[in-house]
């Protein structure tokens, strides 16, 4: 689900943001201006004279918007899934860019998706994932996202994630639904 507005909205309390594109983690004031440009997964991006920030979902009130619950990571309230490679890439489909509408595995920042059994019926996942620029500095925010996200699924024990830039991002390993969504030449 994607949620714009071009109304500026104040915020009503503090609240803790993420910088796009450092990464820094800083707060707005109560009282700043901001415009809601896209929500996906369980964060919004949002616009202001500071800059372009990411806030998440927990902080919706702030924005004086009402908490969307973001997609569930182990199915909460659905019957219980049984692990699976496909489980593996529906979360990794729940992650997306704060500064493109599009989940990172169809932007093609998944490089390897290695699952390894380990004792007592567990699972390692070791990931080696890109950003779509090499100094972009929401890397470690969103390595820190696929962690939480597939650690929370069914039997995993372990995730590893590494940032690699070898070879180089382009749009070329955008899935076809991506690159029709962001008006690329297919």
């Amino acid at each position: 689900m994607s949620t714009t507005t071009n109304t500026p909205i104040k915020l009503s309390r503090e609240c803790e943001v993420i910088e796009i594109p450092s990464g820094v983690h800083m707060k707005l004031p109560a009282g700043a201006e901001v415009r809601v440009m896209q929500f996906v997964g369980s964060s919004y991006t949002i616009a202001s004279d500071y800059g372009m920030f990411r806030i998440d979902v927990k902080d919706a009130d702030a924005i004086g918007l009402t908490p969307l619950a973001a997609p569930a990571a182990t199915g909460e309230g659905q019957p219980k899934q049984q692990f699976s490679e496909k489980l593996v890439w529906d979360q990794l489909k729940t992650v997306f860019d704060p500064e493109i509408p599009v989940n990172i595995a169809d932007l093609g920042l998944i490089y390897a998706c290695d699952i390894t059994p380990i004792d007592g019926g567990e699972h390692r996942i070791d990931i080696k994932m890109s950003m779509t620029a090499p100094g972009c500095g929401m890397g470690n925010v969103l390595k820190s996202d696929v962690e939480s996200k597939l650690t929370s699924l069914p039997t995993v024990k372990q995730v590893n994630v590494e940032l690699v830039f070898d070879p180089p991002w382009g749009p070329a390993r955008m899935s076809e639904a991506a690159r029709l969504q962001l008006g690329f030449d297919l």
